[in-house]
């Protein structure tokens, strides 16, 4: 029998921690450390070399050889080259490990081949990762032996930032700042800090690795491209939270183990909705450290899955007519004496400093709906948002039967009197316990909704980074909070001044409230009455990272410079095209080289079989077969007129100007042309024999496993 694994002594195991810091570094030097890390003080190159000797003689003992700044480009994943620890070798031959204060804090990576929107040109290289001291150190072994990983940000010799943990950590302070004002204005003098703290649900699929090297779709874009529908997809809702299947399980129990050896707090684990579809859900962290966590765990991900002999999808649709993949942003403001911002207490009415901090996030909301809604903007999530299985791409905010009516009565009343409570839920067995029930229900359909003591915003895909949406909500904040401040620091009557203001907020953004079904046409046309932004695509997304009232908040802030927002709204719109150019020219060779042949095959077989049916000399019945070579053979001069009509797009995708022009032709030119190929050669695999169709089917990928 395995052995259990004892979780307490597994958890952390390879990270060097607090716990490990105060061990081994001297008291001196672990006291200036913590200094650094809780109050944003300078470290001292003495100081760092002290640290980088105790780091490193851990590291080996972990079996680490080499050390590397690991940061987070603008690729949306994490970048990373290694040095080892040796040094010259002597006269004798020998070698000694070092590894130095300036080598732990600063490194210089190329700067010039990761996406820079123009920031950095070619001849221009020279660019710095910098240690985020915040966020701790870990050793990742794999098959290149053990790596010290150190997370850093990474900016431009010029100072942009080239990375996402620049901003994310810019935003932090951000928020922090007007934050702590607010929890002065009432009466907290203890806090030192207000941290936002984030939990991200993980969803992902996976499927049989041999079936996945038969899809070159899957294996260049992440998503089928073609596919027919199976008889049974997600319609009897028996995979959700349904038993997990044994293969899936062995996977599921080394993920949590490599991720608890990383100090990831891998909590909830479950069936998602689709076939052959999962969640991972971790507790709660700071977010600079829960978006580090992220990018550690969809790395586990893959990497166990390819141990299970299986491939583990974070694209956000990779199956047309299922559900995709989401991540969960769950975000809330603690400060470190323990008050949680967002926590309305069992009086919600009575707690002003809640409603105060409420009325400013709807505020923050509402002004920038369009921030937000490009923060979960890419590629594979337009396919998911809104098809009844996402939010829609409209932004709107759930507050719950308990704050709506807490709300209405402040804006008829000017102030609010009770809270509605949660009822006792009765059974009706009288061998169960009854429980009180939430004081509000949840809707699912919501993309930012209020859960208890945070807000959860659903529509980041799966394949995200928590950076982009969290810079924004962060930034967003602090400046509805700063407005608040501005106005109460200076106000004569505090009382009446807070309750006007939570008047005039809640009145003037009620309109960005909803608590209807998101899915629904009506509420389509309700928020368009509302005024609220409809931005259905990445394309249409990306300008709101431009506008004067992003700039000028960004700048305010000193979260982006009007160069940075500029470089990442150029970024987007070629990520854009350079994946939709991909996914046609997948679909194009898909298609030339095992769809149509495969389709002629079949039709040359059905031809011979009504030839031999007809030359045996009697008068069999051979309609099935004429029919069926009869609706092939439309289908194929169908696909072969679509897939010539695609090659032809596609090839005009360089003449297009970079940027929006060409991230526009395809949505508007390619994306249709793919539709119509993908229309009728899907028609044709329920048609071809299965033995000649060139490659797995979705229940094959979905169903067999």
């Amino acid at each position: 029998m395995e052995e259990n694994v004892n979780v307490t002594e597994l958890f952390g195991c390879d990270v060097f921690n607090d716990a490990v810091m105060e061990e081994r570094l001297p008291k001196k030097v672990y006291k200036e450390l913590k200094e650094t890390i809780e109050e944003g003080k300078e470290l001292s190159l003495e100081i760092a070399d002290v640290v980088a000797h105790e780091m490193k003689e851990w590291a080996i003992e972990k079996g680490a050889t080499h050390f590397s700044h690991w940061f987070q480009p603008m690729t949306g994943v994490t970048a990373e080259k290694h040095d080892a620890f040796i040094t010259a070798p002597k006269e004798n031959g020998k070698v000694l490990l070092s590894f130095s204060g300036k080598e732990l804090i600063q490194g210089e990576p190329d700067a010039s081949s990761f996406p820079s929107g123009g920031l950095r040109a070619t001849f221009e290289a020279r660019g710095y990762t910098t240690w985020d001291c915040t966020s701790p150190a870990f050793v990742r072994h794999d098959s290149a032996g053990g790596i010290l990983c150190i997370p850093t940000a990474f900016c431009s010799y010029t100072g942009e930032a080239l990375d996402q943990k620049t901003p994310l950590l810019r935003s932090m302070e951000a928020v922090n700042k007007q934050a702590l004002r607010i929890l002065r204005l009432f009466g907290n003098t203890t806090a030192k800090r207000v941290t936002p703290s984030v939990g991200a649900e993980q969803e992902y699929f996976l499927v049989d690795k041999e079936k996945w090297l038969k899809r070159k779709d899957l294996i260049y874009t992440g998503r089928t491209l073609f596919g027919a529908m199976p008889p049974k997809g997600q319609e009897m809702d028996d995979h959700y939270l349904g038993t997990i299947r044994q293969r899936v399980s062995a996977y599921m129990k080394e993920v949590n183990e490599e991720c608890w050896k990383l100090g990831v707090a891998a909590k909830t684990q479950h069936n998602e909705v689709a076939p052959a579809q999962h969640e991972l859900a971790p507790i709660y962290a700071p977010v600079n450290i829960a978006q580090d966590h992220n990018q550690i765990m969809m790395r586990i991900l893959k990497k166990v899955a390819s141990r299970h002999g299986m491939r583990c999808l974070l694209h956000e649709k990779p199956f047309a007519g299922v559900n995709g993949s989401g991540k969960h942003n769950n975000w809330s403001l603690t400060s470190d004496d323990g008050v949680n911002l967002l926590d309305p207490g069992k009086n919600p009415h009575e707690n002003k400093m809640f409603l105060l901090v409420l009325a400013c996030i709807l505020k923050a909301v509402d002004e920038h709906a369009d921030l937000l809604r490009v923060s979960a903007a890419d590629v594979g999530n337009d396919q998911r948002l809104g098809g009844n299985e996402a939010p829609p791409a409209v932004i709107s905010v759930f507050l719950g039967d308990q704050l709506e009516d807490v709300l209405d009565q402040i804006l008829k009343n000017g102030e609010a009197t009770h809270s509605i409570k949660g009822e006792k839920f009765a059974t009706g067995v009288t061998t169960l316990p009854d429980f009180r029930k939430d004081a509000t229900d949840r809707n699912r359909t919501s993309p930012f909704a209020f859960t208890g003591n945070k807000f959860e915003f659903r529509m980041l895909g799966s394949q995200d980074s928590l950076s982009n949406c969290n810079v924004v909500l962060n930034t967003i904040a602090a400046e509805a909070f700063e407005e608040a401040c501005d106005r109460l620091e200076k106000a004569e009557d505090f009382d009446k001044e807070l309750n006007a203001l939570i008047v005039e907020y809640t009145e003037k953004h009620k309109r960005i409230i909803f608590s209807g079904n998101g899915y629904s046409k009506e509420w389509q046309e309700e928020a368009k009455r509302r005024g609220l932004p409809n931005l259905p695509t990445m394309v249409d997304a990306i300008p709101a990272l431009t506008t004067d009232a992003a700039i000028d908040m960004f700048e305010h802030f000193k979260v982006f410079t009007k160069a940075e927002l500029e470089a990442r709204a150029e970024i987007q719109y070629e990520i854009y095209a350079k994946a939709i150019n991909i996914e046609a020219r997948t679909m194009i060779d898909m298609a030339t080289k095992q769809i149509i042949p495969a389709v002629v095959k079949y039709t040359t077989v059905l031809a011979e079989s009504v030839n031999q049916v007809r030359a045996a000399g009697k008068t069999y019945n051979v309609s099935v077969q004429e029919k069926l070579l009869e609706k092939t053979s439309a289908l194929l001069a169908e696909s072969y007129e679509a897939l010539n009509h695609l090659a032809e797009v596609t090839a005009e995708i360089e003449k297009k100007e970079e940027g929006p022009e060409r991230a526009r032709y395809c949505l508007d030119v390619i994306m249709p042309a793919m539709t119509e190929l993908r229309t009728p050669v899907d028609a044709l695999e329920m048609i071809v024999d299965k033995e000649m169709w060139p490659m797995p089917s979705y229940g094959d990928l979905m169903f067999i496993l």
